[in-house]
């Protein structure tokens, strides 16, 4: 049977419709235990799966990545909105990341803003790099359609019952190199991610101490010159 191009392209194109990311609204606003958790993601990420048979997270896999220093513990049993952003990230980047790189790509985000009051927490974090979504769809699909009409321009000499399936290696190896190519960039970046944050954690924290022995030089000098002061008023009476 002939390969319609145009019913397949529109087809693929129609995949990336289909892809929805959770929204940190939809997400609860109270604590879940372990239970809960497996079962949102499951309803949640259920259309990001190739095969029904397949999980998207179970509980042997939340306590692999607490115990990998993935995720911080859960308080009392239960996960907060934060934990389950955090597993939402590693669903997404175990499929072309190692644990070991995912573990370096969110622990400066973990240590940072994990439960924390300043600007930014971990939601705030997801929302912003989601919010690229729609404009990324697009981009997706021109870059998807022009890899797809230059499969379809390859092997014009091949036999006619050959070029429909070289014609579909040619496409499928071409998105293949794409993944592979980011793939290497991404884990090159990674490489110097977590000792560039580490740095600046240092200077952070040296910043601090100094800042901390500034102030209690200066209470020193107020506290001796306020006894100085008490001292030449019990001398006067």
């Amino acid at each position: 049977m002939t390969l319609n191009t145009d019913d397949l392209l529109n087809s693929i194109l129609a995949s990336f419709d289909r892809i929805s990311n959770i929204k940190t609204e939809d997400l609860p606003n109270i604590d879940l235990y372990m239970d809960q958790v497996t079962s949102l993601m499951e309803k949640k990420l259920k259309s990001a799966i190739r095969n029904p048979e397949d999980k998207i997270l179970t509980k042997t896999m939340i306590n692999n990545y607490a115990k990998n220093d993935l995720i911080p513990p859960p308080e009392k049993k239960k996960y907060t909105k934060e934990h389950i952003v955090l597993l939402i990230f590693i669903f997404y980047s175990k499929g072309f990341l190692s644990i070991t790189d995912v573990q370096t790509m969110l622990s400066p985000l973990t240590d940072r803003y994990f439960g924390g009051e300043g600007k930014f927490d971990l939601c705030d974090i997801y929302d912003e790099v989601f919010s690229m979504e729609e404009e990324r769809t697009k981009e997706l699909k021109d870059d998807v359609t022009k890899k797809f009409e230059r499969a379809m321009q390859t092997f014009q000499d091949a036999p006619k019952d050959d070029q429909e399936v070289l014609q579909m290696f040619s496409f499928i190896f071409m998105l293949g190199y794409d993944v592979y190519t980011k793939k290497l960039l991404i884990e090159k970046l990674l490489d110097g991610f977590g000792t560039r944050y580490q740095e600046l954690d240092n200077k952070k924290q040296d910043k601090n101490k100094k800042e901390k022995k500034e102030a209690q030089k200066k209470e020193s000098v107020k506290s001796t010159a306020a006894k100085a002061e008490n001292g030449k008023k019990e001398s006067t009476k």
